[in-house]
């Protein structure tokens, strides 16, 4: 099996003249000349830049808009995260206090506290009394 491509290089007639071939170095670009070729050589002109503008700034507020909302919305979230643990604490809070004051209300209990000011509790049932209503 033979080598085509290398059949094709070889009928190829040879140029007469020996090319000279220099290889330019390029010098460091610095960031200005780059912007200026761009925008006067390049992609981008002065008129395409200036016609660009209004639409340029609409983006940049959008941008601005977009990155506004989503700092609302994370302040937000963090502010119900901080209420729901409060709700819970206080809510905590609340059945340990009701829980505490149905224990103080009990009779004994109130007993205990109330036989230090000298206040006895009835042995006897209390007594009815009746008035007639001709004695007003």
């Amino acid at each position: 099996m033979s080598n085509r491509f290398r059949e094709h290089l070889d009928e190829e007639p040879e140029e007469e003249g020996e090319m000279d071939i220099r290889i330019k170095k390029k010098a460091p670009v610095s960031e200005n000349q780059f912007f200026r070729k761009l925008f006067t050589e390049g992609v981008v002109s002065k008129e395409a830049a200036t016609e660009m503008l209004p639409f340029l700034i609409f983006l940049s507020v959008l941008g601005m808009l977009y990155i506004a909302n989503s700092h609302m919305a994370i302040k937000n979230i963090r502010n119900i995260d901080q209420l729901s643990k409060e709700v819970k604490e206080m809510s905590w809070e609340y059945k340990s206090l009701k829980a505490d004051l149905m224990f103080k209300s009990k009779l004994t209990e109130v007993a205990k506290k109330v036989d230090t000011l000298g206040i006895k509790e009835l042995t006897e049932p209390p007594k009815k009394i009746v008035i007639s209503s001709n004695e007003y």
